[in-house]
């Protein structure tokens, strides 16, 4: 039987808005990021002609509802799926993120079957993330026409390629293929019923409303009125509204309701695609009652406007989502040190608190301070900069400032020279302007201040795990919830640095001083090289091939500033301020170079031939107009992540095969520098930055399927949910 889903809130855990895996646990939520990569990888692809099918988290059946089928006859088909304990698949519209099941059913000519019939799904709520789907087990009809061409004694043979995703801590895409062969016999021939499941699939399916629905809205509100005889008593205890089509309501936002006579009136939050009005919306109102049984209802109602101060309500300030994001924005900054931008700056500073290891505990504390101050003021001035942009009416999201090519080129001689430093070409900090010995300590703590600033600099390119939902959480906050979001991303970020310097036990973890510590210190200088160089090729994206002439000339200058600058650091006092003018005029030719060479380059590079599409949203409407499927990459030159999921999976031979075997128009939206466009489009996801990936299927489906930050080849056929792409996986 079909177990009945529970309207109340269950603890589980699914993906996010980024597609990303989600668990409270800080540890066990960092070893799923792994398993999930792993898994994902190995999700098992059950080819099995049979009409049941296994994975380790599903057991999946076709089922019929009688032993025979008869020429130009309807016939119930179902798939049955057994799904684990703590695992769950998903709903038509799977809520904050996720993926529904689909069945692409290979049918004998003439035959055709008809779209999944959905029963009542459940809620699975981990903070700001809601997500509709099943548990325990689930069954799914649709039901297939008996063409009239076949003759008793053939076979009617009816194949199915079944694509789900299963939740846990971890999200596993997985494909099997079902095949079920059922006899033909003439009309009037007695027939044996099939499996009971369909029966009770069928009793449990939403009813068609018995009473009429109407439906009102504006940008805060939605509000749902059912009027009729019966309603007064209903003995409500729970009622909640599932929209068909994503985005139409908010998943996770309270519902409140009450009953007044024969009338049911609710308050639902708007989503991120509303409903409009004159337009209908579909779904399923969800009604429980005092003793625990579900009634569920079809609705397809009328959708009118609503007066902002009528019948509104404003839902009461759900804290879990803020303490939720707070979480993940926490987690996020912890994993930005494990990206290749931020990790050489870390083991810089875990570095200079091995040289340092013998000094008194709180001078060793108040440098851990000093960094941790260094990011969380960088922090607050990222968002107090976001803030001020937001309040000009600008669309802004993380990792905005690399979208000026000038503060690219910036970061960029940033990295070069923390590189000639760690190659021994200078020092940061020596002599600094003649001060005193007094000031030595103190410049110290400054080092470690700064030092904290650049971790932050060069972690804005990277988008960690869990922070997408966080920070797309954050932008639609008000100035001090989305200041104290980005001070928990900040402390996240700072976290590993403070705790190795407040608790010196953790010291004797790191291995022991010696000459390596001047080998690593020295070999770190690469990465920040590699950096450099990674930037200087955004650059030439941003701002044409002519900046790279001006990148590297300005890093020629900076290196003979430096060069100049140690060299004449022990010189007699006019051969070293010879040598320090010198070395300001080289560094002012850099940055003049800098700023006149960027101002006159072209905006951008002329894209050559390739196999996508530059986005423009005029292109982007005129495919959905004609029904044709899309895939929407939204990327950026800067964004780390981006660049990784396109070598290892959009640039794949397979994928680029299953867009072309099916159609698919591949439109690449570069975020690079602003665009209001794209801009916008992230918005409509509750995105703030990139990467976001996009899969419109054609056939008048509306809405997207939004895939995960981290792909694989695999996890992107899977998403793509057309037979094309089956077909392809399977040969």
């Amino acid at each position: 039987m079909i177990i009945p889903p529970d309207l109340r809130d269950k603890p589980r855990t699914p993906l996010n808005s980024n597609g990303r895996n989600l668990k409270k646990p800080l540890i066990p939520a960092l070893a799923s990021i792994a398993s999930a990569l792993i898994l994902g990888l190995s999700a098992p692809l059950c080819a099995a002609a049979t009409a049941s099918a296994t994975t380790p988290q599903v057991q999946a059946e076709l089922l019929a509802a009688a032993n025979a089928v008869q020429p130009g006859e309807d016939i119930r088909l179902a798939l049955h799926q057994r799904i684990i304990p703590h695992w769950h698949t998903y709903w038509i519209n799977p809520g904050d993120s996720g993926l529904p099941t689909t069945i692409a059913w290979k049918l004998p000519a003439g035959a055709r079957a008809s779209d999944i019939e959905w029963p009542t799904p459940g809620r699975f709520k981990l903070g700001p993330v809601t997500n509709y789907g099943y548990e325990n087990e689930v069954t799914l009809l649709s039901t297939v026409s008996v063409p009239d061409s076949l003759k008793p004694g053939e076979q009617f043979l009816v194949k199915a390629t079944v694509d789900w995703l299963v939740c846990r801590e971890e999200c596993l895409p997985q494909q099997v293929e079902l095949e079920l062969s059922l006899p033909v016999v003439a009309p009037g021939t007695p027939r044996q019923a099939g499996n009971r499941l369909i029966d009770q699939a069928q009793a449990a399916l939403p009813a068609d409303s018995p009473w009429p629905v109407r439906i009102d809205s504006n940008t805060a509100d939605l509000q749902l009125r059912a009027s009729g005889p019966g309603i007064s008593g209903l003995q409500a205890a729970e009622v909640w509204f599932y929209a068909e089509e994503w985005g139409k309501t908010s998943h996770g936002a309270p519902q409140t309701f009450r009953i007044e006579g024969d009338t049911l009136e609710m308050h639902v939050k708007p989503g991120e695609a509303p409903a409009t009005a004159d337009s209908y919306l579909k779904g399923i109102l969800a009604i429980r009652d005092n003793n625990g049984a579900l009634k569920s209802y079809k609705v397809n109602a009328p959708v009118g406007g609503l007066t902002a101060n009528k019948c509104t309500t404003s839902a009461p300030r759900n804290e879990v989502e803020l303490g939720a994001a707070l979480l993940l924005s926490l987690l996020g900054g912890l994993i930005l040190n494990l990206m290749p931008c931020v990790f050489p700056v870390l083991s810089i500073k875990a570095l200079s608190l091995l040289k340092h290891v013998h000094q008194p505990v709180r001078q060793t504390r108040l440098q851990g301070l000093a960094y941790t101050a260094g990011v969380l003021a960088s922090f607050s001035g990222l968002a107090a900069v976001l803030i001020a942009l937001k309040t000009g009416g600008a669309e802004v999201g993380w990792g905005f400032q690399f979208q000026s090519p000038l503060f690219v080129l910036a970061v960029a001689y940033l990295m070069f020279a923390v590189g000639l430093s760690l190659s021994g070409v200078f020092t940061f900090g020596a002599s600094v302007s003649g001060l005193g010995s007094s000031l030595a300590e103190r410049s110290g703590y400054a080092g470690s201040f700064f030092t904290g600033v650049l971790a932050t600099v060069v972690a804005t390119p990277c988008t960690a795990p869990f922070m997408g939902a966080a920070l797309g959480f954050a932008l639609t906050q008000p100035a001090p919830v989305l200041l104290v979001i980005f001070l928990s991303l900040g402390l996240g970020l700072a976290l590993p640095y403070l705790l190795l310097s407040f608790w010196p036990w953790l010291q004797h973890l790191l291995p022991r001083p010696g000459p390596w510590m001047e080998r690593l210190k020295e070999g770190l200088a690469f990465p920040m090289y590699g950096a450099a160089a990674w930037l200087v090729w955004v650059l030439a994206q941003q701002a044409g091939p002519n900046a790279i002439a001006v990148a590297l000339g300005g890093m020629v200058s900076i290196a003979f500033a430096a060069w100049l600058f140690e060299h004449s650091h022990n010189s007699r006092p006019a051969a070293r301020h010879a040598g320090r003018g010198l070395a300001a005029v080289a560094l002012a030719i850099a940055l003049a170079g800098a700023y006149f060479g960027i101002a006159s380059a072209p905006s951008e590079a002329a894209p050559a031939a390739k196999a996508w599409e530059p986005y423009s949203k005029a292109r982007f409407e005129a495919l959905r107009t004609a029904g044709k499927p899309v895939f929407v990459n939204f990327t950026a030159a800067w964004c780390i992540t981006c660049l990784a999921n396109e070598k290892l999976a959009l640039s794949d031979d397979k994928v680029l095969a299953a867009f072309h075997q099916a159609g698919i128009t591949y439109l690449k939206g570069d975020w690079t520098n602003r665009d209001p466009q794209i801009s916008a489009h992230l918005s409509d996801f509750g995105r703030s930055g990139v990467p976001l990936y996009l899969f419109y299927p054609g056939n008048g489906k509306a809405e997207a399927r939004v895939l995960p930050q981290l792909l694989t080849p695999e996890i992107v056929l899977a998403h793509l949910e057309i037979p094309a792409a089956t077909n392809l996986t399977k040969e």
